[in-house]
C-alpha cells in the first residue's frame, strides 16, 4: 500500500504490488503477442493492451465496493446471467462451432464468463446465511447443486465443456470450503454418476475425441491429436532459456494451432524457455497467494468463502491452461488469463480482482466514500 499524502486516499489504499505483479504479468502476455504476430502490435497485442487499461479501471472501480453490496448483487446477478444464458441459447451468436455470445451491438458479450465469478458470489452468499448449526445436513448442499447445475447444464449446450467445467469446479470449491462434510460430497458424486452417461453424450463429436485423444496421445497425432502434439513440440524445443525473442519456429510457421489463444504458453516457452514459463507460474502464484491471503484475514464468512473462492479460481485458470497445452488434461478451450488473447478471460480475472480489491480494503478498515 502506498501512503503517500499526495496520493488520494482511494488509490493509496490500493495493494500496489499486486496491480504491478498483474500489469507484469499482461505485459509479458503483449510481448508474446508481439511475437506471435511476425512482429506487429497488430491484430492482437494492441487490442489487449488497451482492453486491459479499460478493465484495470474497471477493477479499481470495483474495489469501492463494501461487503453490504456485494452480497446484494450476488443474487440479482446470478438471475441476470441465467437469463443471459437462455437468450444466447436461443438468439446467441455462433462463432467456432459454438454458440456463447449475445451480440449487443457495440460488444459481443459472453455470459458464460461472467458467470464464473458470480456463482462463487451466490454460493458465498448462500452458505453466510445458512446457520452454522445445519452446515452438515443435506439441504445444504441440494440447493448449491441446483445454483451450480443450472448455468452448468446452460453452458454445456452452447458447448463449452470448459467453461462449464470451471463453474462448477468454482462452486464445488465454495462447498468445500464452507466445511460441508465429506460425505456429503461422496454421496453427491454417487447420485450424479448416472447422469455421467447424458453428459458425455451431451457433447459434440470433436469434445468427446478431446477426451479420447487425451486417453490416447498417439491415436491420431496428425489428426485429432495434432493441436497437442505441436504443442509439446514446441515446449520442449524451447529447453531451459529457449530460442530467442520473435524465433520461435512452431508458430511463425504455422505448425502450432491457437498459438495465440489457447495454446499461448507453448508460444512463449519456445522462445523464453523453462525460465520464461517459471517467472510467469510465479507471478501467477504471487496474485493467487495474495487472494488466499485475503480470504485468511477476512472477519466474515462471506468475506472469506468469496475470497478463496475466487482465488482459486484463478488457480483453475492457469492449471487447467498449463496442463492442457502439456497434454496433462483434455483441450477443454481454457485460455491462460491476461496472456492469451481476448477479452473475455482478461474481463474475468480482472473482475475477479476488482472484487479481491474491495475484501481487502474493507477488510482493513477503509470505507471509501461512494456516489
Amino acid at each position: 500500500m502506498i501512503g503517500n499524502s499526495l496520493i488520494p486516499a482511494p488509490l493509496a489504499a490500493l495493494p500496489w504490488r499486486v496491480i504491478l505483479t498483474v500489469t507484469a504479468i499482461t505485459g509479458f502476455g503483449l510481448v508474446v503477442l508481439y511475437s506471435a504476430a511476425g512482429g506487429s502490435l497488430r491484430p492482437w497485442a494492441l487490442g489487449q493492451g488497451l482492453r486491459f487499461v479499460v478493465l484495470l479501471a474497471l477493477a479499481i472501480a470495483l474495489s469501492r465496493l463494501d461487503q453490504a453490496r456485494l452480497k446484494a448483487i450476488a443474487l440479482p446477478a446470478y438471475g441476470v446471467l441465467l437469463v443471459a444464458l437462455l437468450l444466447t441459447e436461443l438468439v446467441g451468436a455462433v462463432r467456432g462451432g459454438g454458440q456463447r455470445w449475445l451480440d449487443l451491438g457495440i460488444i459481443r458479450l459472453q455470459p458464460s464468463e461472467l458467470m464464473k465469478p458470480v456463482i462463487v458470489l451466490v454460493l458465498a452468499r448462500f452458505y453466510d446465511r445458512l446457520p452454522a448449526g445445519e452446515i452438515r445436513g443435506f439441504h445444504a448442499i441440494w440447493p448449491a447443486l441446483a445454483l451450480i447445475g443450472l448455468p452448468f447444464a446452460l453452458i454445456l449446450v452452447q458447448p463449452d465443456l470448459g467453461t462449464a467445467t470451471m463453474v462448477m469446479m468454482g462452486g464445488v470449491t465454495v462447498m468445500f470450503l464452507a466445511g460441508l462434510p465429506l460425505r456429503l460430497f461422496i454421496g453427491a458424486v454417487l447420485a450424479a454418476l448416472p447422469l455421467g452417461a447424458g453428459a458425455w453424450s451431451m457433447l459434440h463429436e470433436y469434445q468427446r475425441n478431446r477426451v479420447l485423444i487425451f486417453l490416447d496421445p498417439d491415436m491420431d497425432p496428425l489428426g485429432r491429436g495434432y493441436h497437442i502434439t505441436q504443442s509439446k513440440i514446441a515446449i520442449g524445443s524451447g529447453g531451459l532459456l529457449g530460442k530467442g525473442f520473435l524465433n520461435g519456429t512452431q508458430s511463425h510457421l504455422d505448425y502450432l494451432p491457437e498459438g495465440q489463444t489457447d495454446f499461448v504458453f507453448a508460444t512463449m516457452a519456445e522462445e523464453w524457455g523453462l525460465a520464461g514459463g517459471v517467472l510467469l507460474i510465479i507471478g501467477f502464484l504471487s496474485v493467487i497467494w495474495w487472494g488466499l491471503g485475503v480470504a485468511l484475514r477476512a472477519p466474515t464468512r462471506f468475506a472469506r468463502l468469496t475470497a478463496a473462492g475466487l482465488s482459486t479460481t484463478i488457480f483453475f485458470y492457469v492449471a487447467i491452461n498449463l496442463m492442457m497445452v502439456m497434454g496433462l488434461a483434455p483441450v477443454v478451450g481454457i485460455p491462460l488469463p491476461l496472456v492469451s488473447y481476448g477479452s473475455s478471460a482478461v474481463m474475468t480475472v480482472m473482475i475477479i480482482i476488482g472484487i479481491l480489491f474491495a475484501l481487502d480494503r474493507d477488510q482493513r478498515g477503509y470505507r471509501p466514500p461512494f456516489g
